[in-house]
């Protein structure tokens, strides 16, 4: 399963529509309609388990967005192998939480 929003608001929908839940999110913080951040609350409203990695050029919302639940934050620029590694922490992270 994959998807692509080109806002938060369809983030949103994307998530709520989606029968099997994506395990992992990769989440930009500077969209229309609504933020990052926004989109990120709803999204851990509806599952608290879903693990979001923020990709963001805008470090000021880094504290914000590990309060609020975000898994890891990864400043822009960023290298794939850096990508690859944070996801493979997070799906080992989910696999431990959701076994117990």
């Amino acid at each position: 399963m994959a998807g692509i929003a080109e806002n938060g608001e369809e983030a949103i929908n994307m998530f709520k529509s989606f029968s099997n839940k994506p395990k992992i999110i990769l989440m930009d913080h500077r969209m229309p309609e609504k933020t990052g951040i926004e989109a990120t609350k709803e999204i851990l409203q509806i599952d608290k388990r879903v693990k979001i990695i923020f990709l963001s050029a805008d470090v000021s919302i880094k504290e914000e967005a590990y309060a609020i639940g975000a898994f890891s934050f990864s400043e822009k620029p960023f290298t794939i192998k850096y990508l690859i590694n944070e996801i493979n922490k997070a799906l080992e992270c989910y696999k431990f939480s959701s076994s117990n």
